[in-house]
């Protein structure tokens, strides 16, 4: 077959109807709302009087989470401060003009942290290597460091139902653990409360309701060009899982929040040893069963 007898694709002729494309992202916006305020209720994320510092990098998740978030703020049960704070992680290229004419088109209160962490990154990871655990640490550090200067007591970041279930496999495949990106944590430092109001949300209504919304994404050309992440590697094989069995990753979702203790083998948070231990029964340590000593004996052959 040669070129002149390809089957040649041809754009629609047939022009998308606004008035059903609107219908649709109505009804995107609507469930992208309910998700969101349920999340927050389910997980207690927003309290009266909270000053939430909203996230803001210039792509898809973070838009979405502070778009939906002024949305439910105008109808919230509980008043609550909404302000969107960007890093500008002084990268070479980066449109530093984007995230403020966008913010103050909205109206919305926000402040730019001012931080070279794109050279401590460059200059420390060798070439070749993937940068993000170092620059994602170095970012977290600047805003902690500003939430707690300016007396935020939330800081909402935009992961969402994928990267929750990407973790959980990063952690299961690399670091041989069983955790993951809960919906709201406690920083290590006792310091500050991390949400995720975006956790029951999937990230394929994020890219709709993005390109719906129009808003001005700013790629990362950091890391998010490094094809060796396994993080990437990760989302690729949950993308292939949910083609071939539709459903799955919304299952692993729901798996994450139905943990089963007594179904694990973590004996830290169920009691294995007292399972089925008959009254007066003496109970051997790992180190009698490999000596072959009887519980409560010891060798005194020697004395």
């Amino acid at each position: 077959m040669n070129a002149a007898t390809l089957p040649q694709i041809l754009p629609d002729p047939t022009p998308r109807d606004p008035r059903r494309a609107g219908r649709e992202h109505a009804k995107l916006a609507k469930r992208l709302r309910r998700q969101v305020g349920q999340a927050i209720a389910d997980y207690g994320m927003i309290e009266a009087g909270d000053k939430v510092m909203v996230c803001l990098s210039g792509g898809k998740d973070s838009y979405t989470l502070l778009d939906v978030l002024l949305q439910l703020q105008k109808k919230a049960p509980v008043e609550f401060q909404l302000v969107a704070v960007n890093l500008d992680q002084k990268q070479p290229g980066f449109p530093e003009h984007v995230l403020p004419e966008y913010l103050k088109s909205i109206g919305v209160d926000f402040h730019i942290i001012e931080q070279d962490t794109y050279s401590v990154v460059t200059r420390v990871v060798p070439e070749g290597k993937t940068m993000c655990s170092l620059c994602s640490r170095l970012r977290r550090g600047a805003l902690y460091s500003y939430a707690e200067a300016h007396g935020f007591t939330k800081i909402a970041l935009g992961h969402h139902r994928d990267d929750m279930a990407a973790t959980f496999f990063m952690n299961l495949f690399h670091h041989a653990k069983l955790s993951g990106m809960p919906p709201k944590l406690l920083s290590d430092d006792g310091k500050h409360v991390v949400i995720r109001p975006l956790a029951y949300v999937r990230e394929s209504d994020i890219v709709e309701y993005a390109e719906a919304r129009a808003f001005p994404i700013i790629p990362c050309n950091l890391c998010g060009s490094q094809e060796n992440l396994q993080r990437k590697q990760v989302g690729l094989m949950l993308k292939q899982w949910e083609k071939d069995h539709p459903g799955r990753v919304e299952q692993i979702a729901r798996a994450l929040a139905d943990v089963r203790p007594s179904q694990l083998a973590d004996p830290k948070l169920f009691d294995f040893l007292s399972l089925g231990h008959r009254d007066g029964a003496a109970q051997a340590d790992a180190h009698a069963w490999l000596s072959g000593e009887a519980p409560g004996t010891s060798d005194d052959s020697d004395a």
